[in-house]
């Protein structure tokens, strides 16, 4: 019996459970914030790219 209630006092577990929901929800945000970030990166690359080329004719000649 007396381990019992050891085991219903002991917290240790719950703390590591809640330590590992905390670290996922970082995780998640993290991940959609970078997704969203690499979109933007991604369109700002692109635009730059395409005035390069357009303007590389005009260095050229």
């Amino acid at each position: 019996m007396n381990f019992i209630n050891k085991l219903v006092r002991n917290e240790e577990g719950a703390t590591a459970i809640e330590y590992g929901l905390i670290a996922a929800l970082i995780a998640v945000a993290a991940i959609t914030g970078m997704s969203a970030l690499g979109d933007s990166l991604e369109t700002t690359f692109t635009d730059i790219g395409t005035k390069v080329e357009s303007n590389n004719g005009n260095l050229s000649g």
